[in-house]
Formats: C-alpha cells, structure tokens, sequence
C-alpha cells in the first residue's frame, strides 16, 4: 500500500517589488559580469576578481554604516549568529568572478555566459529547493519548475548556437 503523501502548500505570489528587485539584481549581475571580465582583459582574472571585491566591501561598509546610522538603536533587533557555512559566499563569489571573467572574455561572449548563467543559478537552485540543502524548506519540483527550467536550457542553446556569422 502506497504511502499517502498530503498535498503541498500553495507557494506565496511574489509582490511586485520583489519581482522589480530581482530584475534589477540580474541587469547589476550583467554589468557586474561586464566590468569585470574588462578588467580580466586588462589584467588577469584573479586580479579582477581582487579589484571587484575591493570595492565590493567599500561599498558594503558605506552602505552598512548609512542604514546603520539611520536605524535607531532600539530597533536593531538580533535575530542570533548566521551558521558557519553562510560566510562561505565569499568563496564562491570569488571563484564566480574568476570563472566568469574568463568565460565572458570567449566565443560565448556575455550574453552566452549570462545564458548558462543563469541556467545553471536555476539548476543549482531546484536542486538545493529538492533536497533541503543548508537549512532551506524543502520544496519538491513542480511540473511547472522542470518546464521552466527545460526552456531556459532551450533558450540558452538557442542563444550560444543558433548566432549566425559575423557580418
């Protein structure tokens, strides 16, 4: 007898700013990805990656001390210490930058490395959703999920091998 398994939840509709937010966190991605691959041809990826998070973490103290200075006291409230693994996305956002200013600087040019990109955030992301990876809330993958995903790799092959010639 097949066990019975209780319908999931209904996920929460995005609020329209959140929809925005995201959308202008992908076009800084790309501008991201497009100043730093131009420092990695002017230099090296490594050095690309050193100059990018600089002035990432200049600009996080700037803005951490305004919204600090904005926030009264009372109301910073501490919801406790972050888990050791959070403080690896350092690591990744490096080895992100070297990767990509490599990548960006080929035959696949931006829009090709943007493409796989972001292929391979929604791929990762399903996984880590499925399995409950790193304390999330497990959420199975939805037949609209997988058709999502099955036409952003469609869209992304269209992209990088459907470019006709130089003119």
């Amino acid at each position: 007898m097949a066990a019975r398994i209780p319908p999931a939840a209904e996920p929460r509709r995005p609020h329209p700013f959140e929809i925005l937010a995201a959308l202008c966190a992908g076009s800084l991605l790309t501008l991201m990805l497009l100043s730093n691959g131009m420092m990695a041809a002017h230099t090296t990826p490594i050095f690309a990656s050193l100059t990018a998070h600089g002035v990432g973490t200049m600009v996080a103290v700037v803005l951490l001390l305004l919204f600090r200075l904005r926030k009264p006291a009372q109301s910073r409230v501490s919801v406790g210490r972050a888990p050791l693994w959070a403080y690896l996305g350092g690591i990744s956002g490096a080895l992100t930058v070297v990767v990509s200013t490599v990548v960006v600087n080929s035959s696949l040019a931006l829009t090709g490395t943007m493409a796989l990109g972001l292929a391979g955030q929604v791929l990762l992301a399903l996984l880590f959703d499925a399995t409950g990876a790193l304390g999330l809330e497990r959420r199975l993958p939805r037949r609209n999920d997988l058709l999502a995903l099955a036409a952003i790799v469609g869209g992304t092959l269209l992209i990088i091998f459907a470019r006709g010639g130089a003119a």
